[in-house]
């Protein structure tokens, strides 16, 4: 308790509560939310380690899979090394400009996430709709250009976010009632008045994820239309198989991302330690999950996994 009594006094830190009304079980819900951290890291740093070694996954592909990868890992591990020392140690205190460094990290690892998803959208469509030129139209050199096109835009997309922030004076409760620096619940601390800071994070939000979606939408409605004028149903479903895996991993990654930001947009009759949980799940359990459908999904990577967990 003087730990906490001295962190709060100091102007420069902000105290992070965990989960408010669930203090108590903070150790039993650290169980399961490290479990998650721990299969997402191994699971991304696998299919990292796996395709790098091997060459015949130097892929268009399987390159956007490392790049998925990389944007989970951001992802994870902004939010849960802070969360556990919270649950484990009671350690709730993070500098103003550590917070800020979190919440930039997390909202640019979650846009960058939505931008990989979309190339992965026109990689489906190009291998479907474009087959023959597939090789020529999505080399190596492009993706990775895309990549950095789509890096570069989550960076200034959501830089301004922090950068407003650390504009405003911040008043002496400087308790947020959360696990991490998320850009709602510390605009709310602000003294200062926060309308463009509200305005901003709500339009680049849906600006992002809608004109991700139209795109991905796009795509899908192009390759469903290039389906639909072969005859044969068995090349129908090899066709959609292919497609299989990215529809699962945007299932996982948008649903749970869109319910966040609604119910704690909208959802004040919600508790507030239910938005708490859910916003930290969707931090662990798309990780957690893209690597596993994949590995399943895709026979080249299985195949490679598998063949290093035999060595071992």
């Amino acid at each position: 308790m003087a730990a906490f009594n001295l962190t709060h006094s100091d102007s420069s830190t902000f105290i992070l509560m965990g989960i408010p009304g669930l203090e108590a079980a903070h150790v039993w819900i650290s169980i399961p939310f490290n479990m998650f951290y721990i299969v997402s890291l191994l699971g991304n740093f696998t299919v990292l380690f796996v395709v790098s070694k091997e060459e015949t996954l130097h892929k268009p592909m399987f390159l956007l899979l490392c790049m998925l990868a990389l944007t989970d890992i951001t992802m994870s591990n902004s939010v849960m090394p802070k969360a556990l020392c919270i649950f484990w140690f009671n350690l709730k205190g993070i500098t103003v400009g550590g917070c800020l460094t979190q919440m930039f990290f997390l909202h640019a690892g979650s846009t960058a996430h939505s931008g990989v998803l979309v190339t992965m959208a026109l990689d489906r469509y190009v291998a479907i709709c474009k087959p023959l030129r597939y090789t020529t139209i999505l080399t190596n050199a492009r993706i990775a250009k895309l990549g950095l096109v789509g890096l570069m835009r989550a960076v200034l997309f959501i830089l301004p976010l922090p950068l407003l922030l650390s504009r405003h004076p911040f008043c002496n409760n400087r308790i947020i009632p959360h696990t991490y620096c998320d850009h709602i619940a510390v605009a709310k601390i602000s003294c200062g008045d926060i309308t463009v800071n509200n305005m901003y994070g709500l339009v680049m939000g849906f600006l992002v994820i809608g004109l991700d979606l139209t795109l991905i939408a796009l795509s899908y409605s192009l390759i469903v239309r290039a389906v639909l004028r072969i005859s044969s149903k068995k090349s129908h479903q090899k066709a959609l198989s292919t497609c299989t895996a990215h529809i699962c991993v945007m299932l996982t990654s948008y649903t749970p991302y869109l319910f966040s930001i609604l119910t704690h947009r909208f959802g004040q009759g919600i508790p507030p330690h239910v938005l708490i949980i859910l916003a930290n799940l969707y931090s662990l359990v798309p990780p957690m999950i893209n690597p596993i459908i994949y590995g399943v999904k895709t026979k080249e990577l299985r195949e490679k996994v598998g063949k290093y967990i035999c060595r071992m």
